[in-house]
């Protein structure tokens, strides 16, 4: 298999890319900067809240009390993007030939991804976060992963779902 077939595709059935949907979750989080949303935080689970949707896009409002994660997941047919808008997020992202990758989103900064991207979302940092998400097209499923002792991804189910970065069973 080439280096090329285990790249993730940046492209899906939208007519957003990458760029838009960054600058879509930046523009909605100078607005939750702005307190044009209410932000609600849960202890037990993430609280999250569609803030726009049409047929090309949606747009969801998500606080993580501590230690709230989103299990490994992708994003099916949608590409995406976060912005972080309050606190610090750490993201597990797959890295075809090395594994998983840690990074640390402090507020004002996020990540774009295509798809194929397989990733948690967690926040460790002792205090509430709060990020913005856009999903394009609009999130209809997650699939789920785990990494196996030989350091590969086996997916161990698919969910349809209307919630972004859901927490699985």
């Amino acid at each position: 298999m080439s280096a090329h077939a285990l790249r993730p595709v940046l492209s899906a059935p939208t007519p957003l890319d990458l760029s838009d949907l960054t600058a879509l979750t930046r523009r909605f989080a100078e607005e939750v900067r702005l307190g044009r949303h209410t932000v609600e935080v849960d202890p037990d689970h993430r609280w999250s809240r569609r803030i726009m949707a049409d047929d090309v896009v949606d747009v969801w409002l998500i606080s993580w009390a501590t230690d709230q994660l989103a299990e490994l997941h992708d994003h099916a047919g949608s590409l995406g993007a976060l912005t972080v808008v309050s606190g610090s997020l750490e993201e597990q992202h797959w890295v075809a030939g090395h594994g998983l990758r840690r990074r640390t989103l402090h507020a004002g900064r996020g990540a774009a991804f295509g798809l194929g991207h397989v990733h948690d979302v967690a926040n460790h940092q002792g205090e509430t976060a709060v990020s913005v998400h856009a999903y394009s097209p609009p999130l209809t499923a997650m699939s789920y992963y785990e990494e196996t002792p030989s350091g590969f991804l086996r997916r161990t189910r698919t969910e349809l779902t209307t919630e972004p970065e859901k927490v699985g069973a």
